[in-house]
């Protein structure tokens, strides 16, 4: 993969408000380290606002103004493959908004398919990633995800995403994180560090100091990092991990059998 490549954390949100809970963080390699240089809200991008159509097509204007870019998002980018009629995964996110006209829908027709289940993709259970794609906690951002960003992306072919299509040095390569897994690949998992509380605030920055080692990670200013450890919300740390994940991502391409990939042309893959 192209190392050149700019790289941005998106820690992603479906929320009425979702300009106040998304986050993205900009870094770049420096020497062997991922180095941040910018960590701001979804509602300060050009073009955005609080509420979620606003901010969730200024963040696809965004991914679209830089090309030579490598995106990470922690949403889920596909369902399990017995739930999908389609033979491919971009032919899935292309027909995707006609085929669910609204979260409920979706999450009611995944429940309906699966007979009541909350089946888990391959790679979501590969990654230890928390959730079904269309569980309570995150159906919404699954389907928002997909219908707002990746949708209209993929269909007009304007970005590209790993490992399920090449790279092109003229489109932005999308890739599935999920903070949870990574922090669990690199040891942090279990700090509870989403809260107000004084504890919260120092584990946010112990996971920082943590993430310095065993990355390495930098900061180009140190204000940006204060403003990670303040968020109490957490999502500002969620989206820097979501970076860290897509800067492991571009140093090395995913060990996967056939089967695996063939798994994945339907199913997707996330990157820890």
């Amino acid at each position: 993969m192209n190392r050149a490549r700019t790289i941005y954390g998106i820690d992603f949100s479906g929320a009425c408000d979702a300009g106040k809970k998304i986050w993205v963080t900009e870094g770049t390699e420096k020497n062997g380290a991922l180095c941040i240089k910018g960590c701001l809200r979804g509602n300060d991008l050009p073009g955005s606002a609080t509420d979620r159509w606003r901010s969730l097509k200024a963040l696809r204007a965004y991914i679209l103004s830089r090309p030579n870019s490598a995106f990470g998002l922690d949403f889920p980018f596909s369902l399990p493959g017995d739930l999908i009629s389609h033979q491919s995964l971009i032919e899935f996110l292309a027909a995707f908004p006609n085929a669910y006209k609204n979260p409920d829908k979706f999450r009611d027709l995944c429940l309906a398919s699966a007979g009541g289940r909350e089946k888990r993709r391959k790679t979501e259970a590969q990654a230890e990633a928390p959730f079904s794609p269309y569980n309570l906690r995150i159906y919404k951002q699954t389907f928002f995800g997909i219908s707002a960003v990746l949708s209209p992306l993929v269909r007009d072919d304007l970005a590209r995403i790993l490992p399920v299509q090449k790279p092109s040095p003229r489109k932005p390569i999308l890739l599935e994180i999920c903070p949870a897994s990574t922090l669990k690949r690199l040891r942090l998992y279990g700090h509870k560090y989403k809260g107000t509380s004084r504890a919260h605030l120092g584990a946010r920055a112990q996971i920082l100091d943590h993430l310095a080692e065993k990355v390495p990670l930098r900061f180009q200013r140190p204000g940006i990092r204060g403003r990670v450890v303040e968020d109490r919300g957490g999502d500002a740390l969620d989206s820097v991990v979501a970076a860290i994940a897509v800067h492991r991502a571009l140093k090395r391409e995913p060990k996967l059998s056939p089967e695996d990939r063939k798994i994945m042309a339907i199913e997707g893959f996330v990157y820890t």
